[in-house]
């Protein structure tokens, strides 16, 4: 390589942790993908919600419907934080069947800053996620029988995942879910969990720095660039 040409930015990888334990496995989930992603060679930048104070609640000001919505200081820094991520992963725990108050208001008033509901309907790409990949891991106490009986699964697909992506103009989704995640999670068990998270991120990874379809051709990539 020449010295005047220009180095490619390694892809970056934002990961939004929603749980008030750091014993969870939520947490365990959120640092193992960071280890994964910085193994590979890549930038993550870790948003733990609850370590941060992070404020949901959406103000008047901020409404998108308003002439002028006013972003406050905590929504621009957070922006920030996060812009110019390749892919966004967003990591929490299924309570009362649907992602905790604080993921939701973090949706609210972080990812849909400013984006008025015409956008939406017309799935324009917003200058955060437009184009951006999207990734979700998900842990529930029940049983993935129960969950299914319960249609949680389809279902949060289809109101978080699906709709985010078309939302924002996102460009895909993928997502993990993990089920009877309790304080009685056997050990072994939590390891092949956690290896999942290892093998999605190596994943992950090889999709941004060779593309779907060179992934797709050679599976073999994943573990090129994990090794």
């Amino acid at each position: 390589m020449m010295d005047d040409e220009p180095v490619a930015a390694q892809p970056r990888h934002a990961v939004v942790l929603c749980h008030p334990d750091p014993a969870s496995f939520n947490h365990a989930i959120a640092h193992r993908y960071c280890e994964a992603v910085r193994a590979n060679g890549q930038h993550v930048v870790l948003r733990d919600l609850y370590a941060l104070g992070f404020d949901p609640v959406l103000k008047p000001a901020e409404l998108p419907t308003r002439d002028a919505a006013v972003l406050a200081q905590d929504v621009q820094d957070e922006r920030a934080a996060i812009a110019g991520c390749d892919v966004f992963v967003l990591v929490y725990p299924l309570w009362f069947g649907s992602p905790p108050a604080m993921m939701k208001g973090y949706i609210e008033r972080v990812f849909g800053a400013g984006i008025e509901p015409v956008a939406v309907q017309q799935r324009a790409r917003s200058l955060l996620l437009g184009g951006k990949r999207l990734l979700s891991f998900t842990t529930a106490a029940g049983s993935r029988i129960w969950l299914d009986d319960q249609g949680l699964g389809a279902g949060l697909t289809t109101l978080v995942d699906q709709y985010l992506v078309h939302a924002f103009g996102m460009r895909s989704q993928e997502q993990r879910r993990f089920a009877n995640i309790t304080r009685h999670l056997d050990p072994q068990v939590a390891g092949q969990h956690l290896n999942a998270v290892t093998a999605q991120a190596n994943r992950t990874c090889a999709q941004l720095a060779f593309g779907d379809e060179a992934l797709l051709r050679d599976p073999s990539l994943t573990s090129r660039l994990a090794g």
